[in-house]
């Protein structure tokens, strides 16, 4: 049976757009791994979905993973959205293209390798692991702005 990685994502982003950060936190059992990086000119739906990205794509092997996010665009994005997006070839309901459509189809195909489900939490509610994924996030923004 293969362990749970259990994965807690975050994007920031100073001004929208503006720089902007993603920050991920892998827990295996007692075993964590800290992910970071950011963007100068983005937006925080892109580093939310980076976020989730990174993490799926920093693992070396198919894994069981549950994913924590405190971004609703992400959790239904993925869950909702995303079969009706392929179906009408990246177009919204509204017949327009879909934002952010090249990291949603990234980050399809890096779900493609693992078994992967999706929990929402509320952001900023003293939630532990959403915490470290916001403060790594945060520090995306200063690595990239020099600070």
């Amino acid at each position: 049976m293969t362990q749970l990685i259990t994965v807690f994502t975050d994007g920031a982003c100073r001004g929208n757009p503006g720089p902007g950060g993603w920050g991920v936190l892998l827990r295996l059992e007692d075993k964590e791994k800290e992910l970071w990086g950011g963007e100068l000119e983005t937006t925080n739906n892109r580093m939310e979905l980076m976020a989730a990205i990174q993490a799926l794509e920093n693992l070396t092997s198919p894994s069981q993973i549950e994913i924590v996010t405190d971004s609703q665009y992400v959790m239904k994005g993925i869950t909702e959205w995303l079969p009706n997006w392929i179906k009408r070839n990246w177009k919204t309901a509204a017949n327009k293209p879909v934002k952010n459509a090249d990291l949603w189809k990234r980050l399809q195909s890096a779900t493609q390798t693992h078994d992967v489900s999706w929990r929402w939490v509320r952001g900023h509610q003293g939630h532990e692991g959403n915490e470290r994924a916001d403060q790594l996030a945060n520090r995306g923004v200063d690595d990239i702005l020099g600070q």
